[in-house]
């Protein structure tokens, strides 16, 4: 069976689901050929709001990368499961922008000031997590940087670098898990 043949039946999926689980790169890729644009567009249709989409879009695949056991193929395709997970995301999305506006009205003021101390426990964690981002290897830190710092989807990252992008986030998984253990060791949470 051809990997277009397999894509919705339950067996394919089961297979994805068991690639994913044991990384490989080309499973993502294909899920991500085959189900991205579903994703990004349910995304933009609820949040009205191209950066949100592209986030969320990067946050659904991340998330199957990391919790391929998280879809049941016996609950339904693979394609659903992410539209689904997507739909979630972006009602999130949307509740905690309503929020903030709220916040932002009642307040009376466009940017209210954050407490001091908030202030000071961001500006060390940012500077903390610039360290950590700065002591990975260039290959991990190019791609850090152009997805977190200059705001780049995978696709585009990867066009910069001249890199497949399965690689591209491979580097950014490692990169961030690496980040992640620096700033566990240092006893930063946030």
């Amino acid at each position: 069976m051809s990997s277009g043949q397999e894509e919705g039946s339950m067996d394919g999926d089961i297979r994805l689901r068991q690639r994913l689980a044991a990384g490989d790169d080309a499973a993502l890729q294909h899920t991500y050929d085959h189900c991205s644009t579903l994703v990004y567009r349910l995304a933009l249709r609820v949040t009205r709001s191209r950066e949100a989409a592209e986030e969320i879009t990067q946050d659904v695949f991340v998330h199957l990368w990391e919790h391929p056991y998280a879809f049941d193929p016996g609950r339904g395709t693979l394609r659903t499961w992410l539209a689904l997970l997507a739909h979630r995301r972006a009602v999130d999305w949307v509740r905690k922008e309503e929020r903030r506006r709220r916040l932002l009205d009642a307040v009376g003021n466009p940017e209210p000031a954050a407490p001091i101390i908030d202030v000071i426990i961001a500006d060390e964690t940012g500077a903390r997590v610039r360290h950590a981002v700065a002591a990975l290897p260039q290959r991990l830190r190019e791609a850090i940087e152009l997805a977190y710092y200059h705001g780049r989807t995978y696709r585009q990252a990867a066009a910069e670098l001249g890199l497949p992008e399965g690689t591209v986030k491979s580097r950014i998984r490692t990169g961030l898990r690496s980040i992640a253990d620096t700033l566990a060791e240092e006893g930063s949470t946030s």
